[in-house]
């Protein structure tokens, strides 16, 4: 017996990617119980595993609602809404033979789901973000080291500041004042662009900085993409659309907007099977 409890079961699953050491790690725990541990117990682990995202899941009495309860942490605090740790947890319930075909999750942002394809890759069903315009705040463009062209707000489950930039080329090059940076939203700021390359096998690109919940960069964003969905589509005129997430790890996410909800669409790996002991 550990100090804690019994050993649980810790996955370090890759998501929106194919190959491992890509897309953007998260840690997933199923839980055998009924219940979560204390929020501090919790928030210890995430900080351990030390990802951008922790999720954590429990499995909920047949009929109701959902299937599974679902929360996730950074390192530093809990989140509203996490897109990659949900398809990394999805990709475990699936891989595992735990589930099947679609999950419903219930989480701090409401239902959500998770479909399983042929193919290995997993859709997920995600409100979509409201977007207002609103002006730059002052000195985000220095902490930034890029002038926006648009700036817009995510809304309550996000917290982010949208902004677009002149080109591809500007996103790619960003280094910014992160302390600066965290002064300007809730929970971050998503840079994004259009493609430079429309045949280049995605439609826009984008980068994503949370400081304020403990992650300077976060390498793949699902929730950030709920956002990124409506604000392309009525730019480019599609509904489907794929984007192209330029950190240093990379990924792609499928959006798909639907009205108020968005489809996100992508691929993930296990590379990391243990026991978490304390």
């Amino acid at each position: 017996m550990a100090p804690y409890g019994p050993a649980m079961r810790i996955r370090i699953v890759d998501a929106f990617t194919k190959r491992p050491f890509a897309g953007n790690p998260a840690g997933v725990l199923l839980l055998d119980s009924g219940h979560f541990p204390d929020d501090d117990r919790l928030q210890r682990i995430a900080t351990e595993v030390n990802l951008s995202e922790t999720a954590f899941a429990h499995p909920l009495p047949e009929g109701g609602e959902a299937d599974w309860a679902l929360r996730w942490f950074t390192p530093a605090t809990e989140v509203d809404m996490c897109g990659h740790a949900t398809l990394a947890t999805a990709h475990v319930l699936h891989t595992t033979g735990t589930a099947t075909g679609t999950v419903r999750f219930t989480a701090r942002c409401g239902i959500l789901t998770a479909t399983a394809h042929p193919d290995g890759s997993i859709t997920l069903d995600f409100p979509t973000a409201p977007l207002t315009p609103v002006a730059a705040p002052e000195g985000v463009a220095a902490a930034l080291g890029a002038a926006p062209l648009t700036t817009h707000d995510t809304g309550p489950h996000i917290g982010d500041l949208l902004i677009e930039l002149a080109d591809e080329k500007t996103v790619r090059s960003l280094a910014p004042d992160i302390a600066a940076l965290a002064r300007h939203s809730h929970r971050g700021i998503i840079a994004t662009a259009a493609a430079e390359d429309p045949a280049g096998g995605y439609d826009y690109v984008s980068r994503c900085f949370f400081p304020n919940v403990g992650i300077d960069e976060d390498p793949v964003t699902g929730s950030a993409h709920t956002a990124l969905a409506p604000f392309w589509s009525a730019r480019l005129g599609r509904d489907d659309l794929t984007g192209l997430q330029a950190s240093a790890r990379t990924g792609l996410v499928r959006t798909a907007l639907r009205g108020d909800r968005t489809l996100l669409t992508g691929d993930a790996v296990t590379v990391i099977d243990g026991e978490l002991l304390a």
